[in-house]
C-alpha cells in the first residue's frame, strides 16, 4: 500500500508540476551538459545519458520536464533528491536541454558491418 501511494503522491506531483515549473526558455543544453558533469549525473547515468549499472538511461528522449523536475527534486530511491540549494532551476533546466539534445543512435542497419 505505500508503494502504490507514492506513486500517487509522485503522478499528483508532476501534474501540479507542470502547472508551476516550466523549463527556462533560454534553456542552454552546453550549460547543462556542464552541469550534468559537474554535479556528477555522469558517474550513474553515463556522459550522454546511456545508463548504467548504477543509473537508468536519460537520453535519448528524456521524460518530459514537469516529470524530470519533480523525480530530481525529490527522488527517494538510489538516486538522492537534488534540492534547489544544491541544483539551481537554471542547471536543472540546461541539464533537461542537454539531454534533449542528444541524438538517437543510428539504426544498426545502416552500419555496413552490422547488416550482413
Amino acid at each position: 500500500m505505500a508503494t502504490s501511494m507514492r506513486y500517487v503522491i509522485l503522478a499528483a506531483a508532476t501534474i501540479l508540476a507542470g502547472f508551476m515549473s516550466r523549463p527556462a526558455a533560454a534553456a542552454d543544453a552546453a550549460k547543462g551538459k556542464l552541469a550534468f558533469e559537474r554535479n556528477g549525473c555522469w558517474q550513474c547515468h553515463g556522459y550522454i545519458g546511456q545508463g548504467g549499472a548504477a543509473g537508468k538511461t536519460l537520453a535519448p528522449k528524456p521524460m518530459p520536464f514537469e516529470a524530470f523536475n519533480v523525480f530530481v527534486r525529490n527522488s527517494n530511491g538510489q538516486m538522492p533528491p537534488y534540492p534547489k540549494q544544491i541544483l539551481s532551476d537554471a542547471d536543472l533546466a540546461d541539464i533537461h536541454a542537454y539531454l534533449s539534445s542528444i541524438p538517437a543512435p543510428k539504426d544498426y542497419k545502416s552500419i555496413p558491418l552490422l547488416s550482413r
